[in-house]
């Protein structure tokens, strides 16, 4: 009865969510949607200034300022946080008395991927086709075809390179030519893939610590 029960609250939530954006957190808490499903949700609530095509972002991405964001097509973000303005600004008017203000947009164009706990700061515009490393905080635009990574955020690599030495791992890996890996394959990992990968990365057996 709680798992039907379960299903048809999720099924109410996300119905709601979607076409009114009512009980949006409790969607996103209780449901625990895809970052496939999370990304449509807020496209199609315009929840940022514009969203292209096949996107995916994590309902733990942070948005201080979402209609100044633009998003290209494929484009991932994970737990990171995108910041639009400069909160210094409110304790510096107090003291000065001046009208001041200070926001920028974030622009990611197509084909970029954004590292867990990552943060971008305003002003920034990254690729298309780019890679921000987790960890990183982004103070400056990002070039096409290349990686950045550390604090402040520097290129560290180029895309290409990086699709390279990909290849390279897989084709050394057990489970290179399977299709639980194939190009069209998107999903999160299967039992039996995970089985393969712990094979492989710790060996077939378990030790008696493991169990503790």
């Amino acid at each position: 009865m709680k798992s039907l029960f379960r299903k048809w609250l999720c099924a109410y939530l996300k119905k709601s969510a979607m076409e009114t954006g009512r009980f949006a957190g409790l969607y996103r808490r209780i449901c625990k949607p895809s970052s496939a499903e999370w990304a449509t949700f807020l496209k199609r609530r315009n929840f940022l200034y514009a969203m292209g095509d096949n996107c995916v972002v994590n309902p733990n991405v942070t948005f201080t300022d979402p209609k100044h964001v633009r998003l290209g097509n494929n484009v991932n973000l994970t737990g990171c946080t995108l910041i639009g303005h400069d909160g210094a600004v409110n304790m510096i008017k107090t003291i000065t008395k001046l009208p001041l203000n200070s926001v920028g947009k974030i622009d990611i164009l197509d084909n970029v991927f954004v590292g867990h706990g990552s943060i971008i700061l305003p002003d920034v515009t990254i690729g298309p086709y780019a890679i921000v490393a987790a960890g990183s905080v982004v103070t400056k635009d990002v070039p096409s075809n290349c990686i950045v990574g550390g604090v402040p955020a520097k290129v560290i690599g180029t895309v290409d390179a990086y699709v390279e030495r990909l290849k390279e791992r897989t084709a050394q890996q057990p489970w290179a030519n399977s299709p639980l890996i194939s190009g069209d394959f998107l999903g999160p990992a299967t039992e039996e893939l995970t089985k393969l990968r712990c094979e492989y990365f710790f060996g077939t057996g378990k030790s008696d610590d493991s169990a503790s």
